[in-house]
């Protein structure tokens, strides 16, 4: 098969993650939060005159940009975080979604005169799921509680899977396929148990390659590669790949640290470039969708129309408040499950209530919907359905989005004591660390063993005692009495300036023809390794 592609439509392909880079790029540049900043963008652009429709292709986003952005959040999320709050993030990702489904789904059937309960069920499946990703760059940035960042993360790994397995048990229903609930159930149960079990097989084998090829090139591409197999194999079956994909990306995320140093330095790299490439492009796209979206209400009044998407909004929001503080009351039978539900606070639950912003997964299971139903017939109130998906995403990024950071300042729930104490666990560790990097180096350099050069042995000393001392320092962030500057701040700041005078030096030397691009890029590598370690501390 030969493939032609236009000029000018790979042109106007091209301007979209063009676009959304740029936009990202200022967004950062000035503090203001990407998704947000991306998704008005997207919406200004669809006014422009002669600007093609970039109608959202569900196969796209659930096969190419869903698997990656999941595997990539699974695979840095702490395993034993996730344990410790199953009991929230499972109220949540399983027991909300399907709460909001009914809710939304019949204030939908009881609002809009022509649409049948089943497809106001596909509609309050299609808006269950929040997408955390607003709601968590603004949480790490401002500080939250870690309990509550976990509990949020957790949400949007696995709320997706309980989402599209309600969408399409409603959607079977809608076009007359007749699904019962008990075979809904079912179907249910088996995709998230085969999910859950192709996850976990797919783990471990990918982790014996990854640990035995000893490339870190190579073993980084078997990680860009699991999110696809995990996806594709768990679908392949009728199961949920969302949970395949989460559970592959937890259990290879928790081994990394098997991994060779310059594999997890890449891997980190790689993994930031690309989440921030999708995650850009994506929430563009949601602010080009206007176009399409307003195409097909030809015929509708707009006052009713915008009754019913503030309804909707309204009942998507309310629904989140009305499961997530009288859940929090349901029974516990044992008391290590009482102790790891305790901690959340009145306002902690408040900030879990407003993280309710949807995404891209909602506007592409909106797009799913089929023009006709297994009888022939139109779908009905397909363009409505359509419509409320994206009017609720656009209201809960802009107006919950916006909000969001007031919210957090206005309650004042941010994580400084627990800030602390990391930094005092962290110095503990490093503490502890150096001294066994150090009885180590007594015993490699006790008579009777190799012999060592006295001056490398005490240089080695002193790079332990160095790294002992600098997390201490941290506590007083980065002074010392009187705002005097601590030894290990000095270090750096010399350390950095000598090697910018190094780059310069080598820099020039390459102008000159003295060493080759080959030499330079390789001397460079080093300087900028120790610069990001320099970074780090």
């Amino acid at each position: 098969m030969i493939w032609r592609v236009d000029a000018t439509h790979a042109l106007w392909l091209l301007a979209v993650p063009v676009s959304a880079l740029a936009v990202a790029g200022l967004a950062r540049r000035f503090g203001a939060p990407a998704p947000l900043a991306l998704v008005i963008a997207g919406l200004l652009i669809s006014f422009v005159p002669g600007l093609p429709e970039f109608e959202l292709d569900p196969e796209l986003v659930l096969y190419v940009f869903l698997p990656p952005l999941l595997f990539s959040a699974a695979w840095q999320s702490s395993y034993y975080n996730m344990r410790e709050n199953v009991r929230s993030i499972g109220l949540l990702s399983i027991g909300l979604v399907l709460f909001t489904t009914l809710l939304v789904g019949y204030a939908a059937y009881l609002l809009v005169p022509d649409l049948p309960l089943p497809a106001a069920l596909v509609l309050g499946a299609i808006v269950a799921p929040p997408d955390a990703v607003a709601a968590v760059s603004v949480a790490q940035r401002l500080g939250l509680p870690r309990r509550v960042v976990t509990i949020l993360i957790g949400e949007s790994l696995f709320n997706d899977a309980t989402a599209l397995t309600a969408f399409r048990v409603a959607l079977a229903a809608a076009v007359g396929a007749g699904f019962t609930f008990a075979e809904g159930l079912g179907r249910f149960l088996f995709a998230a148990a085969a999910g859950a079990a192709i996850g976990l097989l797919l783990g471990p084998p990918l982790h014996w390659l990854r640990t035995r090829l000893d490339d870190p090139l190579v073993e980084n591409a078997v990680m860009l590669v699991a999110p696809f197999a995990a996806y594709l194999l768990a679908e392949s079956v009728h199961a949920s790949g969302v949970i395949a994909v989460v559970i592959s990306g937890l259990y290879l995320g928790h081994r990394f640290t098997e991994s060779p140093a310059v594999t997890r330095l890449i891997g980190h790299s790689f993994w930031k470039v690309v989440v921030f490439v999708l995650e850009t492009v994506v929430f563009l796209l949601i602010g080009l969708q206007l176009p399409p979206v307003v195409n097909g209400l030809s015929g509708r009044g707009w006052g009713s129309l915008a009754w019913w998407a503030l309804a909707v909004f309204a009942v998507t929001v309310a629904a989140r408040f009305l499961w997530v503080f009288p859940s929090s009351l349901l029974p516990l039978w044992s008391a290590r499950a009482r102790e790891r539900a305790a901690g959340l606070d009145w306002r902690e639950r408040v900030v879990v209530s407003w993280a309710g912003m949807r995404g891209v997964v909602s506007l592409a299971a909106a797009f799913a919907i089929p023009f006709v139903t297994s009888a022939g017939a139109p779908f009905p109130g397909r363009d409505l359905v359509l419509f409320l998906t994206f009017t609720t995403v656009l209201a809960t990024l802009l107006v919950q989005g916006l909000t969001f950071p007031a919210l957090i300042r206005r309650l004042g729930i941010a994580g400084d004591r627990e800030r602390y104490h990391d930094t005092v666990a962290e110095a503990g560790a490093q503490h502890a660390a150096a001294n066994a990097a150090l009885a180590r180096l007594a015993e490699l350099t006790a008579e009777g063993t190799e012999p060592v050069d006295p001056d490398v042995v005490e240089r080695l000393r002193s790079l332990a005692e160095h790294r002992q001392l600098r997390a201490w320092e941290r506590l007083g962030g980065g002074t010392g009495p009187a705002g005097e500057e601590v030894p290990s701040a000095s270090y750096r700041r010399l350390r950095r300036e000598m090697l910018a005078a190094e780059r310069a030096a080598f820099v020039r030397m390459r102008d000159e023809r003295r060493i080759d691009d080959e030499v330079l890029d390789r001397v460079l590598h080093e300087l900028d390794l120790e610069e990001v370690s320099l970074a780090r501390d």
